[in-house]
């Protein structure tokens, strides 16, 4: 699904990837773990094709292309879907308009063209499906919503455009107990042997409902560690202090 072949990356002239290395097959969920400033987002941002970031050296083949040189909508096209650690807000672009034109973008070229007629059926039988209110198709893109919305307003994204590999950047943080467990169950609701999933996160909480089949830890911008789901816990108890 994903292989990425000692990647280095940089931006600013500041390097943030160092010989980063990763293997995610179908099926399969990864988390990356570590302190502030050890490179994870900026992980999530080159793997989605953030212009402000420059590969020097390295490869990420995805789906058997690599996709370095490629623009963030090609990449999406492919399957690839980035969550936001802080979804924006788009006054005067309802929800339903920015998902028809999301859908209409990357999966249009696959199952062909589709009327705002027909999408609505199938926005409104995903939204039941991901348990988002109906009134939310027609408020404005992310204006207003509290922080689980948000968050739960990017699973409906993902859940309409079927990725085959999603990458939830924190998409933990902030959020309480209750909006845990939906974005948690959100996410395994999704998940087939053909899709995978790269979680980044601080904390263990998350991994606790969606238990992931790896865990890495990352510091100054590489692994250090993988292990299982029990390696957040001893991360948990011992921090990251251990790994630098």
């Amino acid at each position: 699904m994903l292989f990425i072949d000692k990647l280095t990356a940089e931006i600013e002239g500041k390097t943030i990837l160092k010989d980063f290395s990763l293997n995610i097959l179908p099926g399969e969920v990864h988390a990356v773990m570590g302190p502030n400033g050890a490179g994870k987002s900026t992980l999530a941002k080159v793997l989605a094709g953030h212009p402000s970031y420059t590969t020097s050296s390295g490869a990420i083949w995805f789906q058997g292309q690599n996709i370095v040189e490629m623009d963030p909508e090609e990449r999406a096209k492919l399957g690839l879907f980035l969550s936001f650690q802080y979804p924006p807000e788009i006054p005067g672009v309802t929800n339903a308009d920015f998902l028809y034109a999301a859908y209409a973008a990357c999966k249009g070229p696959l199952k062909g063209p589709l009327s705002k007629e027909g999408f609505e059926p199938l926005l409104e039988r995903t939204m039941q499906r991901m348990r988002v209110k109906p009134e939310f198709k027609m408020r404005n893109l992310n204006e207003g919503f509290s922080g689980g919305e948000k968050k739960k307003n990017e699973l409906l994204q993902m859940a309409l455009l079927e990725p085959k590999l999603t990458i939830l950047d924190e998409i933990d943080s902030g959020l309480d107990i209750d909006a845990m467990k939906d974005v948690a169950n959100g996410v395994k609701a999704l998940l087939t042997e053909d899709r995978s999933v790269l979680i980044i996160t601080h904390y263990q909480r998350l991994l606790t409902y969606l238990e992931p089949d790896y865990i890495h830890v990352m510091v100054d911008g590489c692994i250090v560690k993988t292990g299982t789901a029990n390696l957040a816990q001893e991360l948990e108890e011992q921090g990251y202090h251990v790994y630098s």
